[in-house]
């Protein structure tokens, strides 16, 4: 297992989180016939809030991110970005069960249809609620 760590989110994180969205997201959104260069990345902008999200380091250098957002119904997942450096080597699977252990109860995310991350979060407890022809919404109980 790699080394890494979480830190707190900054403002100061919003331009390399917008750009890292941009290339983790850009073949799943390319192949759905959703990806724009501009909206991949402003809409990040706009629903960021550095106090809901974690920056994730592996040997010092910043490899991704991770945020849970309260909801009434429970907190939502979101922005969990790797870089594609740092994808399959087992750091997602263990910033995920790391912030999972933090939060009993509900937790729900949304994953783009044929995202590969599917699969992590399956491994992980997460179950289907809803499809629709982009988003694949889903929850998993503690």
């Amino acid at each position: 297992m790699i080394p890494w760590r979480l830190r707190p989110a900054t403002p100061a994180d919003v331009e390399p989180l917008a750009e890292l969205r941009a290339v983790v997201l850009r073949a799943d959104l390319e192949r759905l016939g959703r990806y724009d260069e501009r909206r991949v990345r402003q809409r990040f902008r706009d629903g960021f809030d550095p106090s809901h999200t974690w920056i994730i380091e592996s040997y010092g250098e910043f490899a991704g991110s991770i945020a849970l957002r309260p909801a009434d119904d429970g907190p939502w997942l979101e922005h969990f970005y790797l870089h594609p450096s740092m994808q399959g080597r087992g750091l997602g699977s263990a910033v995920l069960q790391h912030v999972l252990d933090s939060h009993d109860g509900l937790v729900r995310l949304n994953v783009l249809q044929g995202s590969p991350a599917r699969r992590l979060y399956e491994r992980h407890g997460f179950i289907v609620d809803s499809e629709d022809p982009v988003d694949v919404f889903m929850t998993r109980k503690v």
